[in-house]
């Protein structure tokens, strides 16, 4: 009895350590007195339950689920439901956590905010925004602001990954987080303008609530904007303002976010802006998309969207192994999505294996006749890349919901002109402009008038046949386009050509309806016509022009200046008392008085002293020394200016004075400088 009396003492003294260490917050230390409390009692379903707490408290989430786990008969799950259910929700293990609160006999309020959050892991964001209104509309304590935090997250997601509308519930934009989620719900909805101002707003009141606390530093504040700037990046890529995009992700990844989650996905973004370019870059950020609890952090579509960008990296960089094993992983866990044999197909034209690239096409639009229009467009595109272009056009016709499209229209008219097969493009217009008719036919009752894309086809149709000679065949067109419309001048005007050509009578009458040229008077207003501005800007010119026309006539204003003429350069010696030789712009050899050389005349007559000397006879080659010497070439027309005795050279035969010295002062100059070289 006594040794009953002092465990039960020592019990009591350990329960109340208990306490004090719990209210204080220093569960590692009300630990140890809880597992002495199980040594004296070891199946105390209190102590074990502030066991699990006090694990749960530390983060020993494993330990604390074993310890449920291995005392399951003392642990009912009405008893530790909750604590169970959150331990596999923080291992990540959300299947099991569901299974254990939808297994609780009673619904707590605790388990309903716990459900709340599995649900958004699980995706199921319907679910979830019906378990959060229910929550916000039957509780009323102090956790109000994060219930509606988290309807918003869920509203954002559903926004952004489901392309649903999200509903107003007019919660109070007040806390940046309120802020942040609804500026994710209005990227989903692709109003970036608006999200942009959204974020700036929520980064302005973080500040705010940040600074209010005097323990946070500046590095605090910006780790908890990072992902604000993350998002407004995000929005400027969208943009297409790539470069600031990329020089906020680079100031994000330098502040070395906790995030794992936001760093793998603006590594991600950056991959997706350098695409081909910078390769090595993209190398190293991917190594971010690869950190452990990534997984666990983003939504399925985004780690979906990472391994694409893993895949497309591996084909840039020509790994081509790796490419084929990441996409086709990708196919085993999505077989119908479009992007992993697309892929498939690119590393194959990559390798120059384009009939193999074609074949896994069409293997998979078999396969999956729902995505079978994309794949079969990517198809076209392989054989217009080849040169067949015939052989795309038909694999762009067997697309039956596309085939009325203006735009495949458009795509094949063009590609069969560009192989001059006229007859397949007129069949082309015609088998659209017949699905039109159908369709018409079976939406309406009664009258059957044509819709804008129908009446368009079919004067394109009519212009086509018109441009390529086929007159007969167009007439059916423009009759059927001037039946729907009486009034079109244009319509009537190609009716009448092509009937010209084939039935002038038939012409003849159709222009009877052409309107008389005073029914075709343009009605416009002529005084607004004048004030518009470019008739304002050729008044005032005109205006301008005439005034100056009459300064002119009455002889006033200032007089305007003529350009000089500057004066050509005549010779030095240039005599105006001597008339200039009119052949003195031709060469000498086309003159008339040009007589050529003599040759060898003078031979015996050089002079053999030193340099610079004469012979004794020079003065009797001096021809001007000669008085009754004539001309040695006459000019035509010259003799009755100039004397017989006149020594004057032409300026077109003279030379420069000091010419010889000039010459003379080079060849020094040569000498000297070959001496130098020497």
């Amino acid at each position: 009895a006594a040794a009953a009396a002092g465990g039960a003492g020592a019990a009591a003294a350990l329960w109340s350590e208990v306490n004090r260490c719990g209210q204080n917050g220093d569960f590692a230390r009300a630990l140890k007195s809880v597992n002495k409390i199980l040594q004296i009692s070891k199946d105390d379903v209190t102590a074990l339950q502030c066991k699990v707490v006090c694990l749960i408290q530390n983060g020993n989430f494993k330990e604390a689920l074993s310890v449920i786990n291995t005392h399951t008969k003392v642990l009912t799950s009405d008893v530790i439901a909750f604590e169970k259910a959150y331990c596999e929700y923080r291992l990540n293990r959300i299947e099991n956590a569901l299974k254990t609160i939808q297994s609780a006999s009673q619904q707590t309020d605790k388990l309903k905010e716990l459900y709340g959050q599995v649900l958004y892991r699980l995706e199921r964001y319907d679910d979830c925004l019906a378990a959060y209104r229910d929550l916000i509309r039957n509780s009323q304590d102090e956790y109000e602001e994060e219930r509606k935090t988290n309807l918003s997250a869920v509203v954002a997601a559903q926004s952004t990954w489901e392309k649903v509308m999200p509903e107003d519930f007019g919660l109070r934009e007040a806390t940046y987080e309120l802020c942040y989620n609804s500026a994710c719900a209005l990227i989903g909805q692709g109003k970036l303008n608006e999200a942009i101002k959204k974020l700036q707003k929520a980064e302005e009141l973080c500040r705010q609530s940040l600074s209010e606390d005097s323990d946070v530093t500046e590095e605090d504040t910006e780790a908890e904007l990072a992902i604000i700037h993350g998002q407004m990046a995000y929005i400027m890529q969208l943009q297409g303002r790539t470069e600031d995009a990329l020089q906020l992700y680079n100031q994000i990844i330098k502040l070395k976010p906790t995030d794992v989650g936001l760093l793998a996905v603006i590594a991600n973004n950056i991959i997706t802006i350098n695409k081909d370019q910078n390769v090595f870059d993209s190398k190293k950020k991917v190594k971010l998309t690869n950190a452990e609890g990534v997984e666990h952090k983003l939504s399925k579509k985004q780690l979906q969207a990472i391994e694409f960008n893993k895949a497309l990296l591996a084909m840039y960089t020509n790994q081509a192994d790796q490419c084929r094993k990441l996409s086709a992983s990708l196919q085993s866990q999505s077989p119908e999505h479009l992007l992993p044999v697309l892929i498939q197909a690119a590393q194959l034209c990559r390798e120059k294996q384009h009939a193999k690239a074609v074949g896994l096409l069409q293997d998979f639009a078999d396969q999956h006749p729902a995505n079978a229009a994309e794949i079969k467009l990517t198809m076209a595109q392989l054989k217009i890349a080849q040169g067949s272009v015939t052989k795309a056009c038909m694999i762009l016709r067997s697309i039956e919901e596309l085939q009325h499209k203006p735009g495949m229209v458009s795509a094949l008219v063009t590609m069969y002109s560009h192989e001059e097969d006229i007859d397949s493009a007129i069949e082309v217009f015609t088998q659209a402009i017949q699905w039109y008719q159908q369709f018409q036919a079976s939406q309406t009752r009664g009258t059957n008038p044509k819709s804008p894309v129908h009446l368009s086809l079919i004067r394109e149709a009519a212009n086509f046949k018109l441009k390529h000679g086929r007159k007969k065949e167009a007439i059916s067109d423009l009759e059927e386009l001037w039946k729907q419309n009486p009034k079109d001048v244009h319509t009537l005007a190609q009716l009448i050509s092509a009937y010209s050509l084939v039935d002038p009578e038939k012409a003849k009458v159709l222009s009877k309806h052409l309107p008389s040229s005073d029914t075709m008077s343009l009605k416009v207003d002529v005084d607004a016509l004048e004030n518009s501005h470019g008739a304002t800007y050729v008044r005032k010119k005109a205006g301008k022009l005439t005034g100056d026309n009459q300064q002119k006539e009455q002889g006033q204003g200032d007089v305007k200046k003529k350009k000089k003429k500057k004066k050509g350069k005549l010779p030095k010696n240039y005599d105006p008392k001597v008339t200039p030789d009119p052949e003195r712009w031709l060469p000498m050899r086309e003159r008339s008085y040009y007589r050529g050389r003599k040759k060898g005349k003078k031979k015996d007559q050089v002079g053999k002293g030193t340099q610079g000397s004469t012979t004794a006879g020079s003065s009797e080659l001096d021809a001007s020394k000669t008085a009754s010497s004539p001309p040695t070439s006459p000019r035509p027309g010259s003799a009755a200016a100039v004397s017989a005795t006149s020594n004057v050279i032409p300026p077109r035969h003279q030379k420069p004075a000091g010419a010889p010295a000039t010459k003379k002062k080079q060849q020094q100059k040569k000498k000297k400088g070959a001496k130098g070289g020497w």
